[in-house]
């Protein structure tokens, strides 16, 4: 009874049915245990459990059922080790236990089964060396023990033959060389072995697998050659090595010996010598990786390659020469993404490169020695997303001709001697997010029209010599959120008031131009910056005591102007402040006390004659008590010692009670997390190659997700790291590791470790190490034109009504199988991430509250709001007015997502103006106009005028379900919406439907 919305527990009662020889529950919602009783079952030849939420430990008795031939029970919550006594399984030919919690060895006697074919016990936390057993074996073909804990050596192989297709041992902690006897495995195909800990060179018997189709060995420590007969190998068709030690050169005729490579990505070696011409004989590669390696001369050219889809020369010693090679390219119809940054490329960008594919979308040229104008053909590339131009010697204007880029997300053009004006016509990029023109020597006004650029969210015109005022339609960009800075010019005039509409910036700087007037009051509104310059201006006026507001500030500046008054008290109240810098101003009265004052070093206040401080410290002279306050003191302290004392033993009495209640609900992080392996500071800064930005993965309000490579553990894993200078951050930390340590589940990100610590400056410092998904977030996929890393093909509408189970029973299970409940509060595609078979596994869990049933635990600290949980687009309506979160908050927000996913539109996209919305334009168009909103690929897919009539209905009846879902999820009031056992049910059904009628 496969799929067929089951619930509840397996039945002990299942042991009465002693002929049963079938047993198939999968993909079903059984939770509980696998009762002992199923041992009686005598007869039993296939169980197949899996794809549902059982849990306990997979029961020793299973091992009496004698005429076992197959053991399914993949992608549930099992725990416990693998019962030994499956070895003694004389039938047995399929064993499947992958995504579960498996923990322990792996059993001798496993590889001793006669009729064993296929293992799968990959995704678990198997520990352990591999038993050599399993490679004695004369019968299996498939092993995958992938994204384990498996430590040792790889054991050798029996030179017997054996069928062996695919060894998957990836992601685990192996040491030692890589065994010559795997050359004895001629049948293999796919041989992966990719982040573990492996040395030595790589073995030359490894090139007489000839049917050997897939090698991938990236992230170990491999060193010395790639034997030259490895290329001989005309089957490979992915030869994947990046992020070793290898050395040497590449085979002069390597693209006439490996006739089929699709793959070829070597970055991250210490390869050097030229890149052979052959290449270009290697018809079918799509990939071309050779960043971060010693390559020189230059590049041939590679027009033959018509299936190019992405080419990474970046990091080299590369030379552009007559730039023929880039001319070549313009053979190239499917590529995207073009990478030759960081090389030795000297003269003029050809204009040749307008003749490059439209379907290009990345183009990175930035640290060469480019000369010359940026050609006007540049704007034929329409479908470019990301242009790096950067750290160049580029003279002339900014083409008007970018205008033509409307998918343009990305234009960085900093550090070059670009001179003129910016082009209105900048403003015609309504998808841009990051603009970088620092550091060049434009002139003219910041035109107005940038206001056009809705979706900026950073924003760089530093060092350059714009004059005029700041344009106030600057500041209607509510989407600015990185950074502002327009330092280093010759702008005047008053800061707008306007300012205050960018509540949520994190960086603002406006220093050394010529700006006056005072500091607007509505700077205060911006709740989240935390860096703040507004140093060398000639403002005046007292500091607005609205910054009191600014409680997540870390550094701010505010000297060599002509600000007067008093230090603000409240400066002193703020906790995460670092750097405060008043010097020569015409401050006066008292420093004040706490905080950043007591701290010498973080503070700079000289140049203002008129202070006194209560403590020589700050070298100033010391503040003069007045006689009448001196006379009052003594009554003052007669009167507020008592008070005092009452005060706070009342105090102490609640706080006592309300910590005996808590203790009961929660335990101590630290103690709770004592399971996990501990990584230094040192670990994580060598994991991310010094936490580089070409390694960060992610970011969010509280920090970025840097991708690294553990050598401790040999594992890619994604770490989190917080800004702590950032406001509400380390709660933020605080309540992921409080989350974590109550959760685990398939379809929940999976927390491997935590750094609390200090970096070398002294500064805290604290992140989390998760896995790593190898296919990034549900967004990247959704919009991809909006992400760097693009996918290779849209996704289906079976992919999306997977991922759509996915987070349906992730939901499922913080609401009704956690203890306590967890609302998530932040649920959106970037939050969803997807494994490298495209399981969905939701994640960020820093704004995620428990839901106690303890009205007063709940009420000091679960349901409480100060103010909207979640983010833009996808936050139910009821946060924004302050009410309690809920379970329906959650519901609101995979509404969204559901509706997201077949439209293909952004909650917040531009469309949605007065009053209209993601909700309304679907119900708009239910039923008769649903094919004018569909995602363009879903309408290519199934919608064609060529596809089957029944294909058709099928599609569209499977749509409408799913927007009916969605809406129901999405209206205004929580009561009227369903819960997420109704949500997950009606996604089973329609997936079953739509699997079934498609089969």
């Amino acid at each position: 009874m496969p799929n067929n919305q089951l619930n509840g527990h397996i039945s002990p009662d299942i042991g009465l049915l002693t002929r049963l020889t079938y047993l198939n529950l999968s993909m079903n919602s059984l939770n509980g245990v696998i009762p002992h009783s199923i041992s009686s079952c005598s007869r039993l030849e296939v169980i197949s459990l899996q794809s549902n939420s059982l849990q306990g430990e997979i029961p020793q008795s299973l091992a009496e059922c004698s005429f076992l031939q197959k053991i399914v029970l993949s992608n549930n919550n099992l725990q416990g080790s693998i019962p030994s006594k499956f070895g003694l399984l004389a039938n047995l030919s399929v064993i499947l236990l992958s995504s579960n919690s498996l923990s322990g060895s792996i059993p001798e006697l496993l590889g001793s089964t006669r009729s064993l074919t296929e293992v799968n016990l990959n995704n678990n936390s198997i520990s352990g060396k591999i038993p050599p057993s399993i490679f004695n074996s004369t019968t299996l073909s498939y092993i995958d023990l992938s994204h384990n804990h498996l430590s040792g050596s790889i054991p050798p192989f029996s030179k017997s033959s054996m069928p062996l297709q695919l060894l998957s041992l990836a992601e685990n902690n192996l040491t030692g060389e890589i065994p010559v006897s795997l050359g004895n495995i001629s049948s293999l195909s796919f041989l992966l072995l990719s982040q573990n800990n492996l040395q030595g060179s790589i073995p030359g018997s490894l090139s007489k697998i000839v049917n050997l189709r897939v090698l991938n060995l990236k992230y170990n420590n491999l060193s010395g050659i790639v034997p030259p007969a490895l290329f001989n190998i005309s089957s490979l068709t992915d030869l994947i090595l990046n992020n070793n030690q290898l050395v040497g050169t590449i085979p002069a005729n390597l693209g006439s010996t490996l006739p089929n490579i699709t793959e070829l990505v070597i970055g991250g070696n210490q390869f050097e010598g030229q890149i052979p011409n052959s290449l270009a004989n290697a018809s079918n590669l799509q990939t071309l990786d050779i960043r971060s390696n010693l390559f020189s001369g230059h590049i041939p050219s590679l027009g033959l390659l018509s299936e190019l889809k992405m080419l990474d020369l970046g990091t080299n010693m590369l030379q552009a020469g007559d730039w023929t090679f880039l001319s070549s390219l313009t053979n190239c119809p499917q590529l995207k993404s073009l990478s030759l940054d960081f090389n030795g490329f000297e003269g003029k960008i050809p204009i040749s490169i307008g003749n490059l594919s439209k379907s290009l979308e990345e183009l990175h040229l930035m640290a060469n020695q480019l000369t010359g104008d940026i050609p006007s053909e540049i704007g034929k590339l329409t479908g470019l997303t990301v242009i790096t131009l950067g750290m160049n010697g580029l003279t002339g204007h900014i083409p008007d001709t970018l205008q033509n880029l409307q998918n343009l997300s990305v234009l960085s053009l900093s550090k070059n001697k670009l001179s003129g004006e910016i082009p209105q016509s900048i403003g015609k990029l309504e998808q841009l997010t990051e603009l970088h023109l620092r550091e060049n020597e434009l002139t003219g006004r910041i035109p107005t029209s940038l206001a056009g650029c809705k979706n900026l969210v950073q924003l760089n015109l530093s060092s350059n010599s714009f004059h005029g005022s700041i344009p106030q339609e600057l500041f209607s960009i509510s989407t600015l959120s990185i950074s502002l800075d327009l330092s280093n010019n010759q702008l005047t005039g008053d800061i707008p008031m306007e300012i205050g509409k960018l509540i949520n910036l994190n960086s603002l700087s406006i220093s050394n131009n010529r700006l006056s007037g005072e500091i607007p009051s509505n700077l205060g509104n911006c709740l989240l910056l935390q860096s703040l310059h507004l140093e060398a201006n000639f403002l005046n006026g007292h500091i607005p005591s609205s910054l009191i507001n600014l409680r997540g500030i870390v550094e701010m500046d505010l000297s060599q102007n002509n600000l007067s008054g008093e230090i603000p008290e409240f400066f002193g109240s703020f906790s995460s402040l670092k750097i405060l810098n008043l010097s020569f101003n015409n401050l006066i009265g008292p420093v004040p006390k706490g905080g950043v004052f007591d701290n010498s070093s973080a503070v700079c206040i000289q140049g203002n004659n008129k202070l006194c401080a209560s403590s020589p410290m700050l070298q100033l002279p010391l503040c003069v008590e007045s006689p009448s306050k001196r006379k009052k003191t003594p009554y003052i302290f007669a009167i507020l010692v008592p008070v005092t004392t009452i005060v706070m033993i009342t105090m102490a009495c609640l706080i006592t009670i309300l910590l005996k209640k808590r203790y009961k609900a929660r335990q101590p992080i630290n103690q709770s997390l004592k399971q996990f392996k501990s990584f230094s500071y040192h670990d994580l800064f060598k994991a991310t190659y010094g936490f580089s930005s070409s390694n960060i993965i992610g970011s969010g309000r509280f920090g970025l997700v840097y991708r690294g490579y553990i050598e401790s553990d040999v594992s890619i894993v994604a770490i989190k790291v917080f800004r702590l200078d950032q406001f509400g951050a380390p709660n933020n930390f605080i309540a992921e590791c409080e989350a974590f340590r109550n959760i685990r589940h398939r379809n929940l990100i999976r927390v491997i470790s935590l750094c609390s610590t200090f970096d070398p400056a002294g500064n805290e410092f604290k992140a989390l190490i998760l896995e790593h998904m190898a296919n990034g977030n549900l967004e990247s996929w959704l919009h991809p034109k909006r992400n760097k890393q693009l996918p290779k093909e849209p996704l289906s509408l079976a992919s999306r009504l997977s991922i759509a189970m996915d987070i349906a029973v992730a939901l499922d299970y913080l609401h009704n199988q956690c203890s306590p409940p967890l609302v998530h509060c932040d649920l959106k595609p970037s939050n969803v991430l997807l494994d490298d078979e495209m399981v969905a596994h939701v994640s960020d869990f820093g704004l995620a509250k428990f839901l106690y049933n303890d009205s007063s635990m709940a009420s000091s600290t679960s349901y409480s709001m100060a103010g909207p949980r979640g983010s833009i687009g996808y936050i139910a309506p009821e946060y924004a007015m302050g009410c309690k979160i809920s379970f329906e908050g959650d519901i609101y927000s995979y509404g969204i997502i559901l509706l997201e996913m077949i439209t293909g539109m952004y909650p917040t996209d531009e469309m949605f103006t007065d009053g209209m919305n993601l909700h309304k334009m679907v119900l708009s168009a239910i039923p008769h106009k649903i094919t004018e909103i569909l995602e363009p690929s879903l309408t290519k897919d199934y919608l064609g005028e060529d596809r089957d009539h029944e294909l058709v209905e099928l599609t569209m009846c499977t749509v409408m379900q799913l927007a009916e879902l969605g809406l129901r999820c999405t209206v205004t009031l929580p009561k009227d919406r369903p819960k997420i056992k109704d949500v997950y049910t009606e996604i089973i059904s329609i997936q079953s439907m739509f699997s079934a009628l498609n089969n």
